[in-house]
């Protein structure tokens, strides 16, 4: 009997528990302070130098290089 109830609940029990957390985050954790607009539009972070990716081995030299040891 257990057995079947168990499985049946599951969904509930997690929607209960999403949405005490939610409840919890809007009347128990403190808010963060109000600030002017101009702080939170800040300028987007641009690296100095543009990121260098490695290039890939090159396939056909390792298909027709042969394998070391063999002839």
């Amino acid at each position: 009997m257990y057995a079947l109830i168990i499985p049946a609940l599951t969904p509930f029990v997690l929607l209960a528990t999403v949405l005490a957390l939610s409840w919890w985050e809007d009347h128990i954790l403190p808010t963060p302070p109000a600030g002017p607009v101009e702080a939170l539009a800040e300028a987007p972070f641009t690296p100095a130098v543009p990121a260098q990716f490695p290039q890939p081995p090159n396939v056909d030299a390792a298909l027709t290089g042969g394998m070391p040891g063999v002839d």
